[in-house]
């Protein structure tokens, strides 16, 4: 019979796994996407409330982003292991094979896009089978190559948003590429934040994420700027196209102000500090809003 020790020594052995991957599916990061999905899913007109639902869209979209984190994962292998933030990922580490991550990101992608068609529709599917491989394999290795990278990556990050209004809505209307756009420019100002905190580690993997060669600068600081007063305009469009009231205009537009401001003072101060406030501001900016423009949804 298997003693005390042995039993114990297996459970650890399981906790383990299950921690290794969900540490290669990014959990933390891939619920937020999943999050914005669900969100923008709910805000589809004639659209409500169905607990069944959301957890399925939750269930595939997190097989979809877990699947595109792990392919991620195991193509950055030896440049996660010389940063001191990514060392100790699974694939880095060893803790997980290549060959097991690649695996794992085939089943659980295709399992995700299948559940797409399978309980929503044929578009939503087709759009999280576009976003998965567009992120896995031209956003992830295009980090080495050129900065235009973030640019790129910013349609697989945005794409949840209007892959969650297809799914409500199985059409390419308005409000999607509306709550779209907005995930779209708020990925700029959040992801150089990121990279300016972090770019001696990226420098030294030979990431080029920041759109000035010297990395950060006052261009990039008004890079940040830029496409964060672009997300005021923008953020109006909600209420100007009828899918939340007056009340998510006003929370939306003091949200974008904020941002803008964080984005000034970056400029102003040019240090890591004032990055760290973009970023951090930018972190509790996309669930106010999405949460705001959901709790006052028109239809």
């Amino acid at each position: 019979m298997m003693s005390t020790t042995q039993k114990i020594s297996g459970s650890y052995r399981t906790a383990a796994t299950v921690k290794d991957y969900f540490q290669l599916i990014k959990f933390t990061l891939s619920f937020t996407v999943v999050f914005s999905c669900v969100i923008c899913y709910l805000l589809a007109p004639g659209i409500s409330y169905n607990l069944k639902m959301v957890i399925l869209l939750f269930i595939a979209g997190m097989l979809v982003t877990g699947s595109a984190n792990a392919i991620n994962q195991a193509v950055e292998k030896d440049t996660d292991a010389v940063m001191k933030r990514t060392g100790n990922r699974p694939v880095a580490s060893g803790r997980i094979s290549q060959q097991s991550a690649y695996v794992f990101a085939f089943i659980t992608g295709v399992l995700g896009v299948w559940m797409m068609y399978y309980f929503f529709n044929l578009s939503s599917a087709v759009l999280s089978a576009f976003s998965l491989f567009l992120y896995a394999f031209i956003y992830t290795p295009l980090k080495k190559v050129n900065s235009i990278a973030v640019l790129v990556g910013a349609f697989p990050g945005a794409l949840p948003c209007l892959i969650g209004w297809v799914a409500g809505t199985d059409g390419f209307s308005a409000g999607g590429w509306i709550l779209f756009s907005l995930q779209f420019l708020w990925q700029f100002p959040h992801f150089w934040a990121i990279a300016w905190v972090a770019h001696a580690d990226y420098s030294k993997a030979g990431f080029k994420l920041l759109p000035a060669d010297k990395g950060p600068t006052k261009f990039t600081a008004l890079q940040s700027i830029m496409y964060a007063v672009l997300m005021i305009p923008v953020g109006v469009l909600p209420y100007v196209f009828g899918i939340s009231g007056i009340v998510s205009l006003y929370i939306v537009l003091l949200c974008n102000i904020f941002i803008v401001v964080q984005c000034i003072r970056l400029y102003m101060e040019m240090d890591v500090k004032a990055a760290r406030r973009v970023m951090f501001s930018s972190y509790i900016y996309l669930p106010i809003v999405l949460l705001a423009l959901l709790v006052d949804k028109v239809h």
